[in-house]
């Protein structure tokens, strides 16, 4: 039989009581057996389940009070003993059909294991008897809360679920979670916080193609998946703006000229919440709203100027909790500019394209020279690059990445994948990376909201 690598080392130990402890990767995993030979049937058992899981066989150190057993286990519980290279071959306790061991003798005569001394109870301190009933009151000693757990932080969380620990949790024997999936569930929290008010994010570039759009639907999705709903995904465009073509239309076409009609009515005390689905488009899959522009319709025909923004804002402030503007690539509209005074959080999208980097580059030199509040936007901005090409090399990458690293607060990789090129976005039908990225680029833009 082949033994595993020493990688998933596991070791056990067998107390003089006939308890045992299993601890796979750090992690202990009581065995309540009274007697040895138990102990060593059980311990072979459950390493055997975890070399069946893994499809390997595996080495176990075992240490008894009578010696250590260092053992190889397959998926059958045959076990061989991991004798180093000449080594004589010992008799063990342990065998492929395990015969009956003696028990462990009992220790000698004395405290148990892992018992202590008992300390003298010292005379409890006399108190002096008040002189008056009138005067008496009882000194209570402080006490813990019952609303405690007492508990460690490590016994209220989650076991883990990815990877080795997780075939391990699967198969009864709880494991803490590693570094990379705690990440992860930092960030979902992150992404799950709601803010007391409504936030508003704005993804700008002032390039075309620079990916404002699918930076747009997907940071929305994110907040609405894992934070719930109230999230609006708004087409701030004056031109053409394509965020209604990449995502789910429901069951009309209106779009924020609608809205900006029934502002009204929308903003009066008759309005009910459910009123504001007449004019928005719901995300079945990824659960978030979208407001649209009308891209078939020539600018000119559909020109909307600041105060109509402050108008639509106001309507999308008191439905949503969450606002992620989509704009257009003219920094010098109206349109353009209100929204930054609305502004909360700022993204930066870009691709690894030189000129799509550039632009959001300058555009945030712009920012900082625009007056205070917008260089404050710039300096916490959140760049995120998209790779374009997926014949771009990694250099190429890295050289956009690490020049954003210098402009922003803080600047987010996602890799290439196809179902983000053209047609509806979904979340779901990304990459397992390529959802991993975007959930630490929304957990970075959340992470600005903490001060705001």
């Amino acid at each position: 039989m082949r033994a595993s690598s020493n990688d998933d080392g596991l070791n056990a130990t067998i107390h003089p009581d006939g308890s045992a402890v299993l601890v796979v990767d750090e992690t202990p995993h009581e065995i309540a057996t009274t007697h040895a030979e138990d102990a060593r049937r059980e311990i072979v058992r459950l390493t055997a389940q975890i070399a069946r899981q893994l499809d390997t066989p595996l080495h176990v150190l075992v240490t008894e009070p009578d010696g250590t057993w260092p053992l190889v286990v397959d998926g059958d519980e045959k076990v061989e003993y991991a004798a180093p290279t000449g080594a004589p071959r010992p008799e063990t306790p342990y065998s492929s059909a395990p015969p009956a061991a003696p028990a462990a003798e009992d220790p000698a005569p004395g405290p148990k294991r892992g018992s202590a001394p008992r300390a003298e109870t010292p005379a409890p301190a006399r108190v002096a008897t008040p002189r008056s009933a009138h005067d008496a009151r009882v000194v209570r000693p402080e006490r813990e809360t019952f609303l405690t757990s007492g508990r460690d932080q490590d016994e209220r969380e989650e076991p883990a679920t990815r990877g080795f620990r997780g075939a391990m949790t699967r198969m009864g024997i709880r494991m803490a979670p590693g570094a990379e999936e705690r990440s992860e569930r930092s960030d979902q929290m992150d992404v799950a916080h709601h803010w007391p008010g409504p936030r508003t994010i704005a993804v700008v570039n002032g390039k075309g193609g620079s990916g404002k759009t699918p930076t747009t639907i997907l940071l929305a999705a994110v907040f609405a998946r894992f934070g719930g709903a109230g999230v609006l995904a708004w087409d701030n465009n004056q031109t053409r703006g394509t965020l209604g073509w990449r995502t789910e239309q429901g069951p009309h076409e209106a779009t924020l000229h609608d809205m900006l009609g029934a502002s009204d009515h929308l903003l009066s005390t008759e309005a009910q919440a459910a009123d504001v689905a007449n004019f928005v488009h719901h995300q079945r899959q990824d659960r978030f709203d979208v407001l649209r522009s009308q891209p078939i319709a020539l600018a000119s025909e559909q020109r909307v100027s600041a105060e109509d923004v402050d108008r639509i804002h106001a309507v999308a402030a008191r439905y949503y909790r969450l606002i992620v503007m989509d704009s257009g690539n003219d920094e010098s509209d109206p349109l353009w500019q209100r929204m930054i005074d609305h502004t909360d959080q700022l993204v930066i999208a870009t691709t690894t394209r030189d000129e799509h980097a550039e632009a959001g580059a300058l555009l945030l030199d712009a920012l900082a020279e625009r007056d205070e509040r917008s260089a404050k936007l710039a300096a916490n901005a959140v760049s995120i690059v998209s790779q374009a090409d997926q014949r771009s090399t990694g250099a190429e990458v890295r050289r956009i990445v690490d020049g954003y690293r210098q402009l922003t607060r803080d600047v987010v990789q996602i890799p290439f994948d196809p179902a983000m090129i053209d047609g509806h976005l979904h979340y779901g039908a990304l990459r397992p990376a390529t959802q991993r990225a975007w959930l630490a680029a929304t957990a970075s833009v959340a992470r600005g909201f903490q001060g705001a």
